[in-house]
């Protein structure tokens, strides 16, 4: 992310990217001004009402042409309504506009923010954990949306109310109206110092609140590690840990935030007592009309308690841009890894793979691939087998660009996979991991997950291809029985069939299986290793495995050792050398090298 980005004031990068909206601000901010306008009409009122009473005659609305004080009275009582009505008619449409504005700019940023998160590289993902994601994500718009709600109305009221007032204060009272306003200076330097010490405070907030929804997010999950190893009491501690802290975070905004209400209010009222007497005065002096002091006296109540509630208002725009800024922090962090410009039609794509002299490192340092070459033919079955840590599942995620590699080149088809549009790309690939994730739904919505629109008949065929089709037959409601959050009401190897079905429906020219039949027993295996035989034919296929007995009957296999091939062959050449491959054969079977 930019250092400039990190570096603006919350609320300005709010209004750049909410320019779109800027007629909808422009409208809310109107009908605010002008709804505390009406508002403040009434004191005017009184002082008009009192002025009749005691001037008659010699009223201010006697100047207009109504000299009788029944008529005059008839004549501010159809202003008074016509003023309330007004008043009520700008409530009404500044609260519309504000509440429709802060859900449309919620839901903007949401939908941008998770639309951009999508799009990171998967590093990204590896350095934060999922709940603090999800706190920026809901918790954290969602304070945004509260202070659109009610504080952005609130503060353009209270700045409308002193310009207002002042200008009326000046115009009926110039010598007193210094005086009313000798607390605001205090008020707005003690608004201003607070929320710079505020800031800091609910920064930290944000965090906390991030870490204890990364907690949360990560047990339940665990939720069964967790009763299986009888730790629920460990867990309730760290629980414990994190919400103390998130709560003395809390705390310590608390105590300086709500300070401020009551040292406000005790400042107002110096101004509030200097217009009470030197206002009294005047009028003794006969140099301030009575109606004018009554005016004055109901307008500096107006003017200055509204001002106590600034210490919320203020507390609410701190919460808000410090949430503000960790989402739009969020936004604002680059894509690493970014798509060509060229198409891809999944029709075209050959499949033939070519890594050149790879180099690839994660953040965390040190070599997986060095120096990494690989050809995989055009149709054909590549097999890629080495210890834990050899580089495996990298070169997969080189192939569909979770990853960009430090050097060297990645080829499909002859091309550099960077100059491909991502899309494309991906779309050409079918993918297992070995790290199965079943959305929460029915069988039916995991298999055409990403092909949504395949027919009943190609769903149940590709079902079949994976050996899944029989044992979804005997759920309760086949393929519309709902398997729980990440697929927890079936076993692995279910689990593991299903995601094989999705990745068959979506018939990609390359297909990859990352360890696809880990999670199985040896029968499931044994049919998987069938139903492979057909689903390769005729497409590019990458299987990485552990279990050799999977990969036995590939093309060609080759064996990785700290992110360099070592072997290339068939199973029986491999076995013919008696090296790295033939050593883990021996292991897994048990065998003696004997070509079996």
């Amino acid at each position: 992310m930019p250092q400039s980005s990190r570096s603006t004031h919350p609320l300005t990068r709010l209004v750049r990217y909410a320019r779109s909206s800027r007629w909808r601000i422009r409208g809310a901010i109107t009908c605010s001004i002008l709804n505390k306008i009406f508002d403040l009409a009434p004191p005017l009122l009184i002082g008009a009402a009192v002025d009749i009473v005691v001037n008659g005659e010699g009223s201010g609305i006697a100047s207009l042409g109504i000299t009788d004080r029944g008529d005059q009275l008839w004549a501010l009582a159809a202003v008074t309504f016509v003023i309330w009505g007004l008043e009520s008619v700008f409530e009404y449409w500044q609260s519309i506009l504000w509440r429709n504005l802060a859900q449309s700019i919620q839901h903007d940023l949401r939908l941008d923010t998770y639309g951009h998160v999508q799009g990171l590289d998967l590093s990204f993902f590896e350095d934060r954990s999922t709940g603090t994601l999800l706190t920026t994500l809901n918790d954290d718009v969602n304070q945004l949306e509260r202070f659109l709600d009610f504080g952005a109305s609130q503060l353009i009221r209270v700045a409308t109310t002193v310009v207002v007032i002042g200008a009326i204060f000046f115009w009926i009272a110039p010598a007193i109206a210094p005086f009313s306003f000798l607390p605001i200076p205090f008020i707005l330097w003690g608004s201003f110092s607070v929320q710079k010490r505020l800031a800091p405070r609910y920064a930290s907030v944000r965090e906390q609140a991030g870490e204890l929804g990364g907690l949360l997010s990560n047990n339940l999950s665990g939720i069964a590690t967790i009763q299986s190893y009888t730790a629920e009491s460990h867990e309730n501690a760290r629980l414990r840990i994190a919400s103390d802290q998130y709560r003395a975070a809390n705390q310590s905004a608390i105590r300086l935030s709500s300070a401020f209400s009551p040292l406000i209010r005790m400042v107002i009222v110096l101004g509030f007592i200097c217009t009470l007497v030197m206002g009294g005065e005047a009028v003794f002096a006969g140099t301030l009309p009575v109606g004018s002091y009554a005016v004055m006296v109901f307008l500096t109540q107006r003017l200055l308690w509204p001002l106590t509630d600034l210490g919320s208002v203020v507390d609410l725009y701190n919460r808000a841009m410090a949430s503000t800024a960790r989402v739009l922090d969020l936004l604002d962090t680059p894509v690493a890894v970014v798509g060509g410009e060229r198409a891809l039609e999944r029709e075209t794509v050959r499949g033939e793979i070519a890594f050149r002299e790879v180099v690839f490192r994660y953040s965390t340092g040190g070599d997986v691939l060095d120096d990494f070459s690989l050809e995989v033919p055009e149709g054909g079955t590549v097999a890629i087998v080495g210890a834990t840590g050899a580089g495996k599942s990298s070169i997969v995620k080189l192939i569909l660009r979770f990853y960009s590699a430090q050097s060297g080149q990645v080829l499909l088809d002859g091309v550099p996979v960077e100059k491909f549009l991502l899309a494309d790309l991906r779309r050409a690939i079918g993918f297992v991991s070995q790290d199965v994730y079943l959305f929460s739904g029915t069988v039916w919505e995991n298999i055409v997950y990403g092909t949504f629109d395949a027919t009943a008949l190609e769903v149940e065929a590709a079902a079949r291809a994976a050996e899944a089709h029989e044992f979804i037959d005997r759920l309760p409601d086949g393929y519309q029985t709902l398997i729980g959050e990440r697929g927890i009401k079936l076993s692995g190897g279910q689990r593991q069939r299903l995601a094989i079905a999705r990745a068959v429906l979506k018939d990609p020219p390359v297909l990859i299986l990352d360890e696809a039949t880990s999670a199985v027993d040896n029968e499931t295996e044994a049919a998987i290793q069938r139903s492979l035989a057909r689903i390769c034919v005729g497409r590019t296929t990458i299987i990485i495995a552990h279990r050799l007995s999977t990969i036995r009957h590939a093309d060609a296999i080759h064996v990785l050792d700290r992110g360099r091939v070592v072997e290339s062959g068939t199973h029986d050449a491999l076995l013919s050398l008696d090296g790295m491959y033939a050593k883990l054969w021996r292991v897994q079977t048990g065998a003696q090298f004997a070509g079996k």
